[in-house]
């Protein structure tokens, strides 16, 4: 079997450097192409910003020797703030509260509980991931709670599967999170 040639930890790095000066130069352009042609509506920065996550994607996964569990918390909170920044420059109608950050957290309870399913062996990796993305899908009470939800339906519905899967994952692997938080926090 062949198998394709590795490249070196060196030419990979600078390989990253190049196409990380080549987004910073697209970004400058993007901004002054958007000052020239059109300057009354800010695309550039919705633009850059999308620049800026697949960064922070990209430079995690290649730096980052993490289990799927640290992708799923990453992409929920990134997405999350993406959308509050998208959603407060234009004009802040709060739809990345009430539609956004609910739909995200639904999707990664809906993920983590999958991950838990397939492969329950290896659920002691996930524990730690799992709670602080149970901790963040509380966001939507808080928000309920401050009266910043219009529509409470959806943030009900995420926090409820939140909680769902929290005791899911607590009946049918109790022992082994006890197991983790004592190991991880040394308790």
């Amino acid at each position: 079997m062949i198998y394709p040639q590795k490249i070196n930890a060196k030419k990979s790095d600078i390989i990253l450097k190049i196409l990380i000066i080549c987004s910073v130069i697209l970004g400058g352009l993007l901004v002054m192409i958007n000052k020239i042609t059109t300057p009354n509506i800010k695309w550039a920065g919705y633009c850059n910003v999308g620049i800026i996550y697949i960064w922070i994607t990209v430079l995690y996964s290649v730096y980052k020797n993490v289990n799927i569990a640290g992708h799923v918390l990453l992409h929920t909170i990134a997405i999350s703030v993406l959308t509050v920044y998208i959603d407060y420059r234009t004009g802040f109608m709060k739809w990345s509260i009430n539609i956004s950050i609910p739909i995200t957290i639904i999707i990664a309870n809906v993920t983590m509980l999958i991950l838990t399913i397939v492969s329950y062996k290896k659920y002691i990796r996930y524990v730690i991931y799992q709670l602080i993305i149970i901790l963040f899908s509380m966001l939507p009470i808080v928000f309920l709670t401050e009266n910043i939800v219009k529509n409470p339906a959806l943030s009900i519905i995420a926090s409820g599967i939140s909680i769902l899967n929290f005791l899911f994952c607590l009946i049918f692997c109790a022992n082994e999170i006890k197991q983790e938080i004592i190991r991880k926090f040394h308790i």
